[in-house]
């Protein structure tokens, strides 16, 4: 590793504990990635890309720590449980289509033939 890594680590490594703590000086204090990256004076990319390892280790002190779930994975569970209700509606309507009780079937076979029987 290069000095400027060096330092980004030690920058990284200090916000990650001012965030923690609820000390931050240069970000909002929330405990997301971007914030850590604003609070130790990095690009989020540096932090995404070079610095993945103190990303992850931050967000599992944060898990531990705080005992709360990261930002990031609140956001990911919530597009995980809507995009469930949005595959369970349409096939619980086409499942309520297709049942033998349904008069739609029938009506699409009535309109057929009758289709079929005109010139």
């Amino acid at each position: 590793m290069n000095p400027t890594h060096d330092d980004e680590r030690t920058r990284i490594r200090k916000a990650i504990d001012r965030l923690l703590t609820g000390q931050a000086t240069l970000s909002n204090g929330s405990l997301t990635a971007t914030a850590l990256a604003v609070e130790a004076g990095v690009h989020r990319m540096a932090l995404m890309k070079r610095h993945a390892d103190l990303k992850n280790e931050f967000y599992e002190r944060v898990r531990t720590e705080t005992r709360q779930v990261p930002e990031p994975e609140k956001r990911l569970r919530e597009t995980v449980s809507r995009l469930k209700k949005t595959t369970r509606t349409p096939r619980s309507r086409t499942s309520a289509i297709r049942s033998p009780g349904s008069p739609l079937p029938q009506q699409c076979s009535h309109t057929t033939r009758t289709n079929r029987d005109q010139p």
